[in-house]
């Protein structure tokens, strides 16, 4: 599992950028979502990865 936490604004960015932080469930600086550990997830975060933390979560 991973949390990814929004942790840059998504003001100015690309409509498709922004998309994919939507459909990664992030709205607001400092939301944090736990979503599974799949390949789609990890192509998501890499596209909005200079706007997003992530962690690691043991299960």
């Amino acid at each position: 599992m991973l949390k990814v936490t929004l942790v840059k604004s998504l003001i100015g960015q690309l409509p498709n950028t922004k998309a994919t932080a939507y459909s990664l469930g992030l709205r607001k600086i400092g939301q944090s979502k736990v979503i599974a550990d799949i390949p789609s997830t990890r192509g998501k975060i890499k596209v909005v990865s200079h706007l997003v933390k992530v962690e690691e979560i043991a299960e």
